[in-house]
């Protein structure tokens, strides 16, 4: 049989189950990446399943979302990371040293292994010939524990990429193209796999890049080969005796086909409120801008800061523009600094911020109301920003940088005439400086004990839902509803992820402001969310489920779910319902009471009846539980299950 890297990958590491597209399998996990805004739960949880040290070969926590520190709850969370890194065995790396996912393809990245974070953008990792996924907290504490990744075989969709980019054209607009052609669920079920000719002319970071933004599309994932262009990266990094080379079989079949050429594509940009609004730049060219935002884990490279600085260089950023630069490492500031970009960049007017991921989370950089913000970020979800009525465009760095420089939503290919800039072209021409000062050595020191400061929580326990009861309606929901909708991000939220109380106040504000009070009002009985294609995308966090777990929620009935949205609604106790008939969905409105019966029947047998109370109409639903996941509900949570199985006192 001819394999493609994505089977090579997964055969090599399954440890359960049929490699059947669509078939639950067991995967092991070599490495696990966890960053701030998500592993304050995953230490805790960690903790509450009674782990000693973690089974994998290498376990990282990085520093990266909350970062501003305007009180003391984001500094106690960085105290606390620490102090259970040293107890479980896990690197750290502390605030400043950079994102998450760069930093790791640098410093950690290996061909042929597996890596699961729960941070969605984690597959940008595929970049290097990995097998990188992004999952909820608690799936990452459970890999993290020596239990295998359990997620359904996906499908390879093959995308043959022949040609070269043209001047002005780079990775970012490849991946828009795919957004334009797949949208926001195009590839749910799929990892997607690269492979052709036009692979010669992409780095190891321009894979990154397309990799990164894969999530966008609903993939489980994005792999590329390990190569040659592989090798050149890990030399360049100090790692050359981490490569191995995998590479597709030459007859290898895939279960879908598409081919991009690189040489016909132009500036892409993603219009506001979804990565999949892609259109040319040329279709709206003219739209004044307010803010322009270099950075993120979705254009992290070298390359992609020195090529803005080239087309700054000697001259000033436009009078309507905040130009905004937020260094993706510490490694990348410092090499800025040395080759003279860093001061261009200063000089022309940008405001240089701490290496982290800030505004791509909200977290500071906030546009101003009703103003046009270009970015070079993986999402533009609607208030995602910090700003609820923003708007936000997904660009390359070129087309940030015309912009910047113009005012205006700008193709770039037209500096040539507007500005007389050349285009820049990069070549990497030796070794980056390389600091790790900033990366610690796990202790693995189980007499360590966890510093807990005012604002870091317990987890709640959860019961399991009885067999039969009655929910309230308190959200009906569009399609592709995301995480940012369900739990709210920002300055005012994320400093809250380890306690669950709190941020449950945020939850659903964007939708229904009222519902926590609302749920309250419910007392105990509990609420339903109803919603429509692609529930819960966008972010891996699980505070979009337990926050609403914790208000009150026992069901979710919808259309279909975004992958990791609906596997954290597992794991904290909510079931995941799917609508047999599109009409259903359509006729349920806000504040009609739900009755069930025989829940745990229904659960095992995977049909159901959910009644209607206003008019007795019988609402059918199935779900698609495993018979793992299914055990899972029925205990009221992943952890629940977890220490039944393990003997582990409650």
């Amino acid at each position: 049989m001819q394999r493609s890297v994505t089977r090579k990958l997964i055969e090599s590491h399954l440890i359960e189950g049929n490699p059947k597209p669509g078939e639950e399998i067991g995967i092991k996990i070599d490495q696990s990446l966890t960053q701030d805004a998500t592993g304050t739960l995953v230490m805790l949880e960690l903790e509450a399943m009674g782990i000693e040290k973690v089974a994998t070969e290498v376990s990282v926590q990085y520093v990266d979302h909350n970062i501003i520190q305007t009180d003391y709850k984001n500094a106690d969370d960085h105290v606390f990371l620490q102090s259970a890194c040293n107890r479980f065995g896990i690197w750290y790396s502390r605030a400043g040293n950079g994102v998450s996912h760069p930093v790791h393809q640098q410093r950690f990245g290996k061909p042929g292994k597996t890596l699961v974070g729960s941070d969605s953008h984690t597959p940008a990792a595929g970049a290097l010939g990995m097998l990188a996924i992004g999952a909820g907290g608690l799936d990452v504490a459970f890999s993290m524990a020596g239990e295998p990744l359990r997620i359904p075989m996906p499908e390879v969709l093959g995308v043959r990429l022949i040609g070269e980019l043209p001047d002005w054209v780079s990775a970012k607009d490849v991946v828009l193209e795919m957004l334009r052609r797949y949208d926001v669920k195009g590839c749910v079920g799929k990892v997607i796999e690269y492979y052709g000719p036009g692979l010669a002319s992409l780095s190891a970071m321009d894979r990154h890049v397309i990799a990164n933004m894969g999530t966008e599309m609903g993939a489980t994932s994005t792999v590329f080969p390990a190569d040659d262009e592989v090798l050149r990266f890990l030399k360049f990094q100090g790692r050359e005796q981490d490569y191995q080379e995998i590479v597709a079989d030459a007859k290898v079949s895939f279960d879908q086909h598409d081919e991009l050429n690189l040489s016909e594509l132009e500036p892409m940009i993603a219009r506001p409120g979804s990565p999949g609004n892609v259109v040319l730049v040329r279709e709206v060219e003219g739209e004044p801008v307010h803010q322009v935002v270099v950075g993120s884990s979705a254009n992290p490279g070298l390359r992609d800061f020195w090529t803005v600085a080239k087309i700054m260089k000697d001259r000033s950023v436009h009078d309507s523009v905040s130009f905004d630069v937020n260094p993706t490492s510490r490694q990348l500031l410092e090499n800025l600094s040395l080759d003279g970009s860093l001061a261009e960049l200063i000089h022309s007017g940008a405001r240089i911020h701490q290496s982290g991921c800030l505004g791509c989370i909200g977290m500071g950089q906030a546009p101003a109301s009703g103003k046009n913000s270009l970015r070079t970020m993986p999402r533009n979800f609607p208030g995602r920003s910090g700003t609820l009525d923003d708007s936000v465009y997904l660009c390359s760095p070129e087309t940030a940088a015309a912009a910047a420089l113009t005012g205006e939503i700008t193709d770039p290919r037209d500096l040539e005439s507007l500005k007389n800039i050349r285009f820049p072209r990069f070549k990497e021409q030796k070794p980056q400086q390389i600091n790790t000062s900033l990366l610690q050595e796990p202790m693995a020191d189980s007499s360590v004990t966890l510093q807990r400061g005012p604002n870091i929580k317990p987890l709640p326990s959860f019961e399991a839902l009885p067999d039969k009861g009655t929910v309230t309606v308190l959200i009906k929901a569009d399609h592709n509803i995301s995480t940012d909708e369900i739990l709210r991000g920002g300055t005012d939220v994320l400093p809250l992820r380890s306690n669950i109380a709190a941020i449950s106040e945020w939850a659903f504000y964007q939708l229904d402001p009222d519902l926590p009070a609302n749920a309250r009002k419910l007392q105990g009985s509990g609420f339903a969310v109803v919603a429509g294609e692609n529930y819960a995308q966008g972010s891996s966090r699980e505070h979009a489920s337990i926050a609403p777990r914790y208000l009150g929620q026992r069901i979710t009935l919808a259309l279909s779910y975004a992958r990791i949205g609906r596997r954290n609604m597992i794991n904290f106790g909510i079931l995941p319902l799917i609508f047999d008939f599109r009409e259903d969905y359509e006729s349920l409105q806000k504040d009609d009471v739900l009755e069930w019966t025989g829940l745990q029947k229904g659960v095992e047998e995977g049909t159901m009846e959910v009644v209607r109370r206003r008019d007795g109409h019988r609402i059918s639903v199935h779900h698609d539980l495993s018979a793992r996941e299914r055990k899972i509900i029925s205990h009221g949570g992943a952890i629940n299950y977890y220490r039944e199985q393990q003997d582990i006192p409650g």
